[in-house]
C-alpha cells in the first residue's frame, strides 16, 4: 500500500498517531500548525491539504470526527475503483471506522490499525463481514480480472449460492466462504487468460517472474514487444507478473528499470556471481518449484518462469538502492521542507555527522543511523553508496542546503574518484534545504537582495592564498559577501584577515551582520559595522553577512532591518 498520511489536529492526537505508526511505519503524520509539534509535515489548510492527498492516492487516517472527513472530500468523491483508503480514528483510540476504499484495502487497515490500539474495527461491508474475506480488494499479489462481475457475484453469495474454488489461494481457503464442489459460481486462480463470465470470478496470481540478460542489446521497444508476444503466444496474463529480475552488474542499463515501469512490477536484482543468463535468473526468482515456460534467445535475451506460489518480491534479490542527500535547513523544525521529512520517514539508514542526525530528529523503528566526525566527509559519502549499494534507502543528512559547504559535493567526488561498479545501480536525489546565508538573511530583513557571494574562510580543504584572493575579488566587485566557517577553536585568525582585507576596499560604515544558531537554541543577530566588527564575537556557528557598499539599514522599534537595494 501507498505510504499513509496520518492526520492530527491537536497536540493530544499526536501520541496516538505515533502510536498508530508503529504498525504503518512508511506513514507521515500531518499536523495543523500553531496546534500541534513533533510532527512530519505541518499545514494551515485542512481542507486543501486532505483533497490534495486524496487526489494523490494516499491513504488517509484521520484522527477527528468521521464527518468532518466525509464533508471535506464529498465534492472529489467520484470514482469507487479508484479512491484511496480513508478511515476515522477516534481522539482517544476507542473506534477505527473505515470511510472510503473498500476496493484498495481499507478494511485491512483498519483491522492493522485496530489491533495495534486493542479495540474493533468498525467494519459494515457485509460481504467482509460474513465471509471474512473482501472478494473485490483480493491481498498483494492476486489481481481480479473481472471486478465487474463482482457485484453480483457477490450479492448471489450472500443470497444463499455456493461456490467452487480452482487453483490455489490460502487468502481464499482461510475465509468463510460457502465452498461447494459442484457449485454453479466459480472462483479461478491461474496465471492464464481465459474467457470471462459472470459466474465466474478470475484471479491471477503473481506467480511469473522475467529474466532478463545483456540488456545492452536491448531496446524498450523491442524488449516490450518481445514480452507482449511471448505472453500472448502462450495465453499468460501480464497481470501475473511479479517482477522483472536482472543481475547488479547490469543495474546501470536504465531499459530494464523502463521494461518494469512499462509492465508496472518492480526490478530485483541478483549478486553478479549468479548464472550470467535469462533461463537462470527467471528460475532463480521463482524458486525450487520453479519451471521454466518461455525463453529468446534471438537479440534479446528473455526468459519467463513460473512459480508454485505467489512470488514474495520483498524477499527475492535486492531492491535497487536509493541515496538521499538531504538538507534540514538550519535546525528549526518548521524549516524542514516536507520533501526532506518524508525522506527522512521512509529511509532505513540516517548517515551524518552526529549534530546533524540530531537535526534530523528520532529514529523510527527499524532505522540504524551511523554517525561520523564532522571532518569525515569522504568515509561518510564512501559508507552511504556502499549502504545503499545494499538495496537500502540511505539518507545522507547535513544541515542547511546539502549543496553548500556541504555533502552532496562529497558523495558526488567521491563517485568521480573512486567509482564502484556496485554503486552503478543507487538511484541518487539531492533535496535541498533551507540554507544557513538565506535564514540569516530573513531574519533581518534582505541583506542579498541583491548581487551576492559565499566564501567559507575555513583552509582545512583549501589554502589561505585562495580564500585571500576571493575575498579580494568580492570586495573589488563590491558584493554583499556571507562567510561561512569564520571561526572555530583551531583557526582564530582568519576572520581577522579577512576583516583587513574589506578596509581596503569598503567603508569602515559598511553594515555587517552577525547571524549565531539561527533556527536554533540560543538564537543570536547582532548588526555592526565593518570597523567594530571583533572576531571575538564569533564562532563556527555564526555567519557573517558583509554589506555591499549599497546596504542599508531601515529602524524598527526593536531595532534595525537590513537590506540591500534591488536598484544601484
Amino acid at each position: 500500500m501507498t505510504a499513509c498520511a496520518i492526520i492530527v489536529l491537536g497536540q493530544n492526537s499526536v501520541i496516538l498517531a505515533l502510536q498508530i505508526k508503529t504498525v504503518l511505519l512508511n506513514a507521515t503524520i500531518y499536523g495543523l500548525a500553531e496546534r500541534t509539534s513533533n510532527v512530519d509535515v505541518s499545514f494551515t489548510n485542512f481542507g486543501e491539504t486532505l483533497r490534495e492527498l486524496f487526489a494523490k492516492g494516499t491513504p488517509i487516517i484521520g484522527i477527528c470526527a468521521a464527518g468532518i472527513l466525509i464533508r471535506t472530500l464529498a465534492p472529489i468523491i467520484s470514482d469507487k475503483r479508484q479512491e484511496p483508503p480513508v478511515l476515522a480514528v477516534a481522539e482517544d483510540g476507542s473506534a477505527v471506522v473505515p470511510l472510503l476504499g473498500g476496493l484498495q484495502g481499507v478494511n485491512d487497515l483498519a483491522r492493522q490499525i485496530a489491533a495495534v490500539l486493542e479495540v474493533k474495527a468498525a467494519i459494515t461491508t457485509t460481504g467482509d463481514i460474513r465471509f471474512h474475506t473482501a472478494l473485490l480488494a483480493p491481498p498483494p499479489g492476486y489481481h481480479l480480472a473481472n471486478p465487474d462481475d463482482a457485484k453480483k457475484f457477490i450479492s448471489d453469495l450472500l443470497a444463499g449460492a455456493t461456490v467452487k474454488l480452482e487453483g490455489t489461494a490460502p487468502w481464499l481457503i482461510n475465509s468463510k466462504l460457502p465452498f461447494d464442489g459442484n457449485a454453479k459460481l466459480t472462483i479461478r486462480i491461474t496465471e492464464y487468460e481465459v474467457p470471462l463470465t459472470p459466474d465466474c470470478l478470475v484471479y491471477h496470481p503473481a506467480t511469473l517472474a522475467i529474466g532478463i540478460s545483456n540488456a545492452a542489446k536491448i531496446s524498450l521497444e523491442d524488449a516490450i514487444s518481445c514480452i507482449q508476444q511471448m505472453l500472448t503466444d502462450a495465453r499468460l496474463s501480464i497481470f501475473s507478473i511479479a517482477g522483472v529480475f536482472a543481475l547488479d552488474e547490469e543495474a546501470a542499463e536504465s531499459v530494464i528499470e523502463e521494461i518494469a515501469d512499462a509492465l508496472s512490477v518492480p526490478v530485483r536484482w541478483f549478486n553478479s556471481q549468479s548464472e550470467k543468463n535469462a533461463v537462470a535468473i527467471a528460475l532463480t526468482a521463482t524458486g525450487a518449484s520453479g519451471k521454466l515456460l518461455l525463453q529468446q534467445e534471438s537479440g534479446i535475451n528473455l526468459a519467463v518462469a513460473v512459480s508454485d506460489e505467489v512470488i514474495d518480491i520483498n524477499t527475492i534479490g535486492k531492491a535497487r538502492g536509493q541515496l538521499f542527500i538531504v538538507g534540514t535547513g538550519p535546525g528549526a523544525a518548521n524549516w524542514m521542507s516536507p520533501e526532506v521529512k518524508q525522506i527522512l520517514s521512509q529511509a532505513t539508514d540516517l548517515v551524518g555527522y552526529s549534530f546533524y542526525l540530531d537535526l534530523a530528529g528520532t529514529l523510527r523503528e527499524g532505522q540504524r543511523r551511523h554517525e561520523f566526525d564532522n571532518r569525515e566527509e569522504l568515509a561518510r559519502a564512501e559508507m552511504a553508496l556502499d549502504l545503499a549499494a545494499e538495496g537500502r534507502i540511505v539518507a545522507v543528512v547535513s544541515s542547511g542546503d546539502p549543496g553548500i559547504y556541504a555533502m552532496a559535493a562529497a558523495v558526488f567526488e567521491v563517485l568521480d574518484c573512486n567509482f564502484q561498479p556496485k554503486w552503478q545501480s543507487i538511484k541518487i536525489h539531492v533535496a535541498p534545504g533551507i540554507s544557513a546565508i538565506q535564514a540569516a538573511a530573513a531574519r533581518i530583513g534582505a541583506p542579498i537582495g541583491h548581487d551576492f557571494c559565499v566564501i567559507s574562510l575555513s583552509d582545512i580543504l583549501k589554502p589561505w592564498s585562495i580564500i585571500e584572493r576571493r575575498i579580494i575579488a568580492a570586495a573589488e566587485a563590491d558584493f554583499a559577501i556571507a562567510f561561512y566557517n569564520p571561526a572555530s577553536k583551531q583557526r582564530t585568525s582568519q576572520l581577522a584577515s579577512a576583516r583587513e582585507i574589506l578596509l581596503r576596499y569598503r567603508s569602515p560604515q559598511t553594515i555587517v551582520v552577525l547571524a549565531r544558531n539561527v533556527g536554533r537554541v540560543g538564537e543570536s543577530i547582532v548588526v555592526r559595522t565593518l570597523a567594530d566588527l571583533s572576531p571575538q564575537e564569533v564562532d563556527m556557528r555564526t555567519l557573517v553577512l558583509i554589506g555591499s557598499s549599497k546596504t542599508r539599514t531601515v529602524p524598527h522599534p526593536g531595532g534595525v532591518w537590513v537590506y540591500t537595494p534591488r536598484t544601484y
